[in-house]
């Protein structure tokens, strides 16, 4: 019964966690980018099961199990990553990361020993068609912005991950900023998939408005948008596109049914979360990886322990405006550390004002040094997490408002530090 519930909620109900950055944005993704964000990560646990193809397109009846549906758990968990834009000079924001970031986070999915599978294995494995390791991670990346070209591509091909571009096909050789058929036919050949996000990549609003002219009209629509990108996808760069990511994460119970009729068969949403073996076929989840929220790639990279796997501490990839000791992500080994912030780039900063705060001792008796610039505080009790964050904050001269704070953690190697040591 619950099963049915969750089928039935999932299918008269559209997600409420909606995300996007595209050019034809005209200021709905700003708003609603974040709320990824605030989602709790969800668990490794079995997902309703897909719809199998209605009698009718417009149809919303399902059935428990659709054709190649894997009922039951492996025990096998993947996650999958959801990426935008990148620079390496442009200021980061939730849909756009740095270069030297991202940079970072493959080198970290690398020295993980996470196990970057292309799109062809994952879909083989939810068929049931292959094995694939546990903690395995599929990267993705939407719209198809030129940087992806420029600027991930190469840091991709360097590590020889696989990866899938989730398309919208009106933007492709739409502009300056937008990829082109040739740059993404080069990529193609070295290790770059096709998936479809649509014609025009419509916000909430638009499809909100779609839906109020009634179940046929929206239906044409849905039509339109999934089934059309799909075959123009597949006329530009060849083989089959069954793939789809819904654009904003916005997804409605009629899309289900035209999806299948479409051709797809793996839908991708931007709700948090490991992919099992019984997770949907039609809202596999996606931790997407905003310039703005670190903790998400951590949290995306973090698996718990099973009883055939152990633990995986999620990677660590974050930078600060001033130079900081222990850096971001460092692993130290000792539990008495001495934490430090060297601010001596801060101009007209009110030297009264600094406030250092760590984890599980609040704000701290902490020294600032005149002559250096910097403030520090060395621990008067051990550590005993695996992590520890500390956040710096202060006020201008003459202002009266602090600040946004300086934030980093930093990781404890708790077997070494555990030492015991010489009298």
């Amino acid at each position: 019964m619950k099963l049915i519930l969750s089928i039935f909620l999932i299918l008269i109900a559209p997600a409420i966690s909606v995300l996007g950055h595209g050019p034809t944005d005209h200021g709905e993704a700003h708003q609603i980018s974040i709320s990824t964000a605030q989602n709790a990560e969800q668990s490794d646990t079995t997902t309703p099961t897909s719809p199998a193809t209605p009698s009718t397109p417009t149809a919303l009846s399902v059935t428990p199990t659709a054709p190649g549906t894997v009922t039951g758990n492996d025990g096998i968990r993947v996650t999958v990553l959801g990426y935008h834009d990148f620079s390496a000079t442009k200021k980061a924001t939730e849909m756009l990361i740095s270069t030297e970031k991202f940079g970072k986070q493959m080198q970290a999915i690398k020295e993980l020993g996470l196990n970057v599978i292309s799109m062809e294995d994952f879909m083989a494995w939810k068929r049931g068609e292959k094995k694939v390791q546990d903690k395995s991670v599929v990267i993705t990346i939407d719209d198809g912005w030129k940087s992806v070209y420029t600027e991930a591509y190469p840091i991709l091909k360097k590590h020889k991950f696989p990866f899938t571009l989730f398309l919208y096909s009106k933007y492709i050789d739409g502009g300056a900023s937008a990829l082109t058929t040739k740059m993404i036919k080069e990529m193609q050949k070295n290790g770059c998939t096709i998936g479809s996000h649509s014609i025009s990549h419509p916000y909430p609003a638009t499809v909100k408005a779609e839906r109020a002219k009634g179940t046929e009209k929206f239906v044409t629509y849905l039509r339109k948008e999934m089934g059309g990108s799909r075959k123009v996808l597949e006329a530009k760069f060849g083989g089959k596109v069954t793939t789809y990511a819904y654009p904003g994460g916005y997804f409605t119970g009629e899309m289900l049914p035209v999806a299948t009729e479409s051709g797809y068969e793996f839908l991708f949403t931007v709700l948090p979360g490991k992919t099992t073996s019984a997770t949907s076929n039609f809202t596999i989840p996606r931790y997407i990886i905003l310039g703005t929220h670190d903790y998400i790639f951590r949290n995306a990279t973090s698996f718990g322990a099973t009883s055939t796997s152990a633990a995986t501490d999620g990677a660590i990839v974050q930078s600060t405006p001033h130079p900081v000791e222990p850096q971001p992500g460092a692993l130290i080994t000792t539990r008495l550390p001495k934490i430090s912030a060297d601010l001596s780039k801060v101009e007209k900063i009110d030297v009264e004002s600094i406030v250092m705060r760590v984890a599980g001792f609040g704000k701290v008796p902490a020294t600032y040094d005149v002559s250096s610039k910097t403030i520090s505080w060395t621990l008067n009790r051990r550590l005993r997490s695996r992590t520890c964050e500390v956040s710096v904050q202060w006020r201008n001269m003459g202002a009266t408002k602090y600040q946004k704070p300086m934030a980093w953690i930093f990781r404890i190697d708790r077997e070494a530090a555990y030492q015991p040591t010489s009298p």
